[in-house]
Parts: C-alpha cells; structure tokens; sequence
C-alpha cells in the first residue's frame, strides 16, 4: 500500500485544514521544506494541493508549488482548481508533475476530464469528495446530486485508473478513516482507490492494507504525530 504524506499549499504556506474549511487553518511552515522532510523520513509519493486554486483559481501558488516539485525527489500528485487543459498541460509537461488529480472539473466539465484523459490516460487522478453520499465540487462549497461510484465509473471509462476518495466529515477531524465506503469503491469500481480524510492511527492503515486498498494519504495525523510516519511505512510494506 502506498502512503501519500499531504502538503496543502494556502498563500504559499502549508496548512492544514479542518473540514476542507478556509478560516479552520494551522499553519505548518513552507511547503517545499515539508515535502522535502517527508521524503527524507522515507515516502515514495506526495500528494500535493493547491487550496488557493481549488478555492478561487487563483494562481498565488505556482511558484511555490514550482519550487516544491523542481526540489523533491520523489513522484508528486497535485490537486487543486485543475479545471483546464492548459493547466494540466502546464503541471505535467512543464513543471513535472507525475499525476494531476482533477475534482471538480470530473463533474463540470467533461469535455475537459475526456480530452485529458485522452492525452495523458492513467496520469489523470479522479478526486471524489464527498459529503451526505454526494460529491461535492467547487473547493467543497456545493454538493453535487452524483455518487462517488457514478464519477468514479465515468472517469475509468476515459481512461484513469485512480481515484482519490475524500469524506469531507472527516477531513483534518483525526476521526479514523472511512473504511468501508473506501473499500466498497474499490470493489465496485475495480479501480486504484487512495484513502483520503481522518487518517488518524496505525488501525487505520492495517484496516486499509487488509482489504488490499490501494493507498491512503497521511495530514493532520503525522503533522500532530499522532501517527509517525516511519512507522506507518514499515506497516504499509
């Protein structure tokens, strides 16, 4: 199983957030001496989030973000108000990301989740967020009327075969992951699905890596040390 050690990026600082909510933030430092302490302790691939663009496309990030992934050693994945195919364009053929996840745009914009796929096949990420049952899009704010399982689904038929699968309930809340809706979007879906909000134990990886999911990514949990993230490597092996 694959840990992906999270930098969200906010006004070029890395924070994180309490329910994907913007005044709910804790400040970490810079984000390219974050990712780099990550990869010294051992990760394999980061999982990296541009909230000012998921929020309000703004581009305040990107040379930070550029910094981050010119410096690492390791794959990055990067998320965040990937809307266009210019900017996937731009985070894999210019500044070297390995995988784009795209959100909102799976939802509101097929047109551009069909070309990119068509383009760049399984370095497209589906990013499923959801709140009550339903995706929620738009950095959060709406819910959508769609299942994880339907875009998840539509996204494999263009061509991605991954999937981040985030329960906005408990995002940053270290609650424990949501398991069992994890797993059964793994099994209905056949494709690779990355853990994402609550991680807050070692029982939560052994409970992932048990039903053989994919990968999960590790926030507030290893930020506060509630999981050290050396050993959540040696248990996810």
């Amino acid at each position: 199983m694959i840990l992906f050690p999270a930098v969200d990026v906010l006004d070029n600082r890395a924070v994180r957030l309490l329910y994907g909510e913007r005044d709910k933030v804790t400040d970490y430092g810079d984000p390219a001496e974050l990712a780099a302490k990550w990869a010294e302790l051992g990760a394999e691939y980061l999982h990296v989030v541009d909230l000012n663009g998921a929020f309000d496309d703004s581009l305040v990030n990107r040379e930070t973000l550029k910094r981050l992934i010119k410096d690492v050693k390791i794959p990055v994945q990067l998320g965040g108000g990937i809307k266009t195919l210019d900017k996937i364009k731009f985070y894999l053929e210019e500044v070297g990301v390995t995988r784009v996840i795209m959100g909102t745009a799976c939802v509101t914009a097929p047109d551009v989740a069909d070309k990119a796929c068509a383009l760049f096949g399984n370095r497209i990420v589906a990013g499923i967020d959801c709140k009550d049952g339903f995706v929620a899009i738009k950095g959060w704010v709406e819910k959508s009327s769609l299942t994880a399982e339907k875009v998840a689904l539509d996204m494999k038929e263009r061509g991605a075969d991954t999937v981040v699968f985030t329960d906005i309930s408990r995002d940053g809340a270290l609650t424990g992951v949501n398991a069992d809706a994890t797993v059964e979007l793994a099994k209905k879906t056949g494709m690779n699905v990355i853990a994402s909000g609550g991680m807050s134990s070692l029982d939560d990886i052994a409970k992932l890596k048990k039903n053989n999911v994919y990968g999960a990514i590790l926030g507030r949990a290893i930020y506060n040390g509630n999981i050290d993230l050396t050993a959540a490597l040696e248990l996810a092996k």
